[in-house]
């Protein structure tokens, strides 16, 4: 009997998802659940080895760090201070 790996590298895939499910589905109740636990192992195997593949993520404060600090609370407040000192126009 040939394993899993063989038979993925000697069979050629011609089924489209629907047809595959459709055969699925004609199986008996106890090659349902073999199946899926076959299935759940080898995702399980995949998931397992991509996990520690993927690159470590920059913290929000790193990616912003270019732009410096932060304004202070006071130099908001003077900012809008001065924005809206000529609100309302009575030119207009």
């Amino acid at each position: 009997m040939q394993t899993v790996k063989e038979a993925q590298a000697t069979y050629e895939m011609t089924f489209s998802f629907d047809q595959l499910l459709v055969q699925a589905l004609r199986l008996p109740p106890l090659q349902k659940v073999q199946l899926v636990e076959k299935l759940m192992g080898m995702l399980e195997k995949e998931l397992e080895s991509s996990v520690g593949q993927s690159p470590p993520r920059r913290s929000l404060h790193g990616m912003l760090a270019h732009l410096g600090p932060a304004p202070s609370a006071k130099e908001i407040d003077e900012a809008r201070q001065e924005a809206w000192s000529t609100f309302p126009r009575e030119d207009i």
